[in-house]
Parts: C-alpha cells; sequence; structure tokens
C-alpha cells in the first residue's frame, strides 16, 4: 500500500473520531451546566484546554464564554480542531483515496459534511447544541458501521481501525481527566450526590451508563475510572482500544504476539503491557491527572512513530500532507496524538 493512500486512511477515520468526541464533550459539559452561560461560565473554558487550542482561542475571542466556545469548537474553519474542520479533513482524505473506500462509505461522508455544513448556517444551533452533538454522533457510528460493513478487511481496513482507536482512547483519557480535576468545582463536592451526577454525566458522554450500570450497579468515582480506563471489553475504554490497534499493528506488519517489527509497534506493546499489569488502586495512588497525562505523553509517542514507520518513507504529496501534518503538530503541543 502506498504510504500516501495509508496516511489518508488512517487521518480520515482519526478526523471522524475527533469530531465525534468533540460532540462528546460538548453534551456532557452541557448537560453538567444546564445550558448556563452565566453561573458555570468558568467551567466552559476547559472545552478550549482539552483541544489545546487556547492560545488561537484567546487571540481571536478573549475570556471564554459560553456563545464563543461553542462557535469556536462546532464551527469555526479557522480552528482545525472543530466539528466543521474535523469532517471537511476527513471529506478531503477520502476524496484523495476513493478508489480504496467503497461508494457506501463515501455517501455516508458526503452527508455528514452537508448536514454539519447546514448546521453551521442555522443560527439556532448555538441556542440548543445537544440535538446537533447528537447528530453527529450518530453520523459518525453510521460511517464506522458502512466502514466496518463494506470495507475489506485488508491493510486499508487495519490503518483506519488504528486511526479511529488511538483518537478515542486520546479523548476518553481527556474526558475522564476533564470530569474529574476541572469541571467539579469543590473538593466538598466529591461523594455528594452532586458528584454522582456528574460521574453519571460522564458515563453518557462515553455511552456507558448502561454498561456500566450492568456490570457494577452503584456509581463510584474509582470504578468509573476503572472501567473507562482498563476494562478490556467496552469499546471506548482506554485499554480496549489500545489492545485492538495494537492487533491491526500486528496485522499490518506481520508480527506475532510478544515481537515486534517496528518502533510503533515496540511503543504500543509498551503502552499495552503497562496497562495489562495495571489496577486502579496504582492509578488512584499515583494520581488520576498524573497518570492520564503520562497516557497521552506515551500514546503521542505512538502517534508520531506511526507517522515515522508508514507515512514518511518518501516524499508526501502536497497540501493534504500538510494539512495533516500542521493537525499532528498542534495536537502533540496539547498532547493530543
Amino acid at each position: 500500500m502506498l504510504s500516501r493512500v495509508a496516511s489518508s486512511v488512517y487521518w480520515l477515520s482519526r478526523y471522524v473520531e475527533r469530531a465525534e468526541n468533540v460532540a462528546r464533550f460538548i453534551d456532557v459539559n452541557y448537560n453538567l451546566t444546564l445550558g448556563e452561560s452565566d453561573s458555570f461560565g468558568d467551567q466552559w473554558a476547559p472545552l478550549v484546554y482539552t483541544t489545546g487550542d487556547q492560545i488561537p482561542y484567546e487571540e481571536r475571542y478573549g475570556a471564554p464564554n459560553r456563545d464563543n466556545v461553542l462557535k469556536f469548537l462546532l464551527f469555526d474553519e479557522e480552528n482545525p480542531n472543530s466539528i466543521l474542520s474535523c469532517v471537511s479533513y476527513a471529506r478531503e482524505n477520502a476524496r484523495t483515496i476513493r478508489e480504496i473506500i467503497p461508494a457506501v462509505v463515501w455517501e455516508q461522508l458526503n452527508q455528514f459534511y452537508f448536514m454539519v455544513r447546514s448546521a453551521a448556517r442555522t443560527p439556532a444551533t448555538l441556542d440548543q447544541p445537544q440535538e446537533f452533538c447528537e447528530r453527529v454522533r450518530l453520523a459518525s457510528h453510521m460511517l464506522v458501521g458502512a466502514t466496518e460493513a463494506t470495507m475489506s478487511h485488508g491493510e486499508a481496513w487495519h490503518f483506519s481501525r488504528v486511526g479511529r482507536l488511538i483518537e478515542r482512547g486520546d479523548k476518553t483519557s481527556r474526558i475522564v481527566d476533564v470530569q474529574y480535576y476541572i469541571l467539579l468545582p469543590d473538593a466538598r463536592d466529591v461523594g455528594t450526590a452532586l458528584d454522582v451526577v456528574r460521574w453519571s454525566a460522564l458515563l453518557r458522554s462515553a455511552s456507558a451508563l448502561a454498561m456500566y450500570r450492568r456490570q457494577y450497579g452503584k456509581i463510584t468515582p474509582n470504578r468509573v475510572a476503572d472501567f473507562l480506563i482498563l476494562d478490556t471489553y467496552f469499546p471506548r475504554a482506554m485499554h480496549f482500544c489500545l489492545r485492538k490497534a495494537q492487533e491491526s499493528l500486528r496485522c499490518i506488519t506481520g508480527s506475532t504476539a510478544g515481537t515486534f517489527l517496528n518502533l510503533a509497534e515496540q511503543r504500543m506493546g509498551l503502552l499495552c503491557s503497562t496497562m495489562d499489569y495495571t489496577s486502579v488502586e496504582d492509578i488512584i495512588q499515583q494520581g488520576l491527572h498524573q497518570y492520564i497525562d503520562g497516557f497521552q505523553n506515551q500514546l503521542n509517542s505512538v502517534g508520531e512513530a506511526i507517522h515515522e514507520d508508514f507515512f514518511t518513507t518518501s516524499q508526501q504529496s502536497g497540501n493534504q500532507g500538510q494539512i495533516q501534518t500542521q493537525s499532528a503538530s498542534q495536537n502533540s503541543q496539547s498532547q493530543i496524538s
């Protein structure tokens, strides 16, 4: 497979997953603040920090508030991590590899793109963003479903899965971090009914509430952290994402379990092994924020190794390579791989 094609497939999935997760960030924060713009104004600022775009945001909008943060994260074309930008980049990547992806995937992505474009021209979207965020999530799920059901599970599919799962694992880690260390306004709220509401909202943001209830029942912070970080069966858990991404890397390179043929496999294997032998008690003792910060740094190094091992074997092509490099560079600065 050409490195250009592999790169486009990989970034197509990453951008779609990123758009979905930005929608999840916004939705959980909107529910936690009940949509307020004043009394909970300080709680809109962290959303900009999670994407690493606080500097360009402050240069253009000044102090964070509800309306500006929503505009910036939903439809700002100058923000490469906005939903509109992510879907646009995904569509551009797909356009360059039309011969690789099934027609139904291209059609679904086009519908996704035009839905977002239409919403961007509708002022009411910023007033009530929950419905739009739900449509983004559903469009992403339909696109992933179309890819799973109609694309041959060869190298291209595996690159697509690696991109999606690395992005998903990173964003799950960030939404856990934001909830516990930023969205919680007062340490005295820990363990109260308000804390339970917040953790429930966090689980909903990852579509995890029903599966968590089935496994644990009562909501407690440690169990929520265990479920979203270390669970190996829930599809949005960090550990699950890395295990499946590692499987796809092995299928691409042809290596066997316990071996590696390049730096990306080595770094991924080290990160997976660390999680295999980590307990939630170890994480809490180390500090949840500190653990997630280290996880994100390691995941960044995996993303960099994938880029070096698979996508830079020759001179990269034109504008699309520039788009991908710019996005990766910006996200690296914010510890988003």
